[in-house]
């Protein structure tokens, strides 16, 4: 597991210079780079607003709204090298959005509903533990390792994101992974 977020960490600034790109061609029309688009950041569009909102289809219909909102609005986005910032961005005031409507508070979902969509290439034993090691974790760690490891979102960014304070974040995400590498070394899986 430690081995996949420092691979993903190292992924993140080439996967924002593709994503800019993809944008810059989605606000020329291009189909085809909105569907690309659409492929690699699906699965954390999605999970941030199942995190956001409790109920699935309201997830999928959000996550359906987001990338309506970026089809049209590409034509504005500006490059600064955060295009997840930006979509999630878009996801949170849909959600936000949505709950006003709904005259709900918003409250982190049971992730027991939640099932993570993973490559076929992924072999089962990483899927297993990956989706242990998610299931491991207190709602808010998972929201916020989540939204490092799957959208790439620097800490500070997710920190905006959530209106949480930076240290919270570090805090947070150094808590998950101190449980994840005690897990690993086979000490005793629990709170700290």
């Amino acid at each position: 597991m430690l081995f996949l977020m420092t691979v993903y960490e190292n992924l993140q600034e080439e996967k924002s210079e593709t994503l800019d790109e993809l944008l810059l061609m989605i606000s020329k029309g291009d189909q085809d780079s909105f569907r690309e688009f659409y492929e690699k950041t699906k699965t954390a569009v999605y999970g941030f607003a199942l995190s956001l909102i409790k109920n699935t289809y309201d997830a999928e219909d959000i996550m359906q709204s987001t990338y309506v909102n970026v089809y049209h609005a590409a034509i504005n986005y500006q490059k600064q090298g955060k295009p997840m910032a930006w979509v999630l961005t878009i996801t949170k005031n849909l959600c936000l959005e949505k709950m006003r409507k709904l005259k709900r508070e918003a409250v982190l979902p049971e992730f027991s509903d939640y099932s993570v969509k993973f490559s076929e290439e992924m072999n089962v034993d990483d899927k297993l533990l990956i989706e242990f090691y998610l299931n491991s974790l207190k709602l808010n760690e998972r929201k916020i390792v989540v939204l490092h490891i799957v959208a790439g979102l620097k800490h500070r960014e997710i920190a905006d994101l959530l209106n949480i304070p930076l240290g919270t974040v570090l805090a947070t995400y150094q808590r998950a992974i101190r449980k994840t590498k005690k897990y690993l070394q086979g000490g005793e899986y629990g709170d700290e």
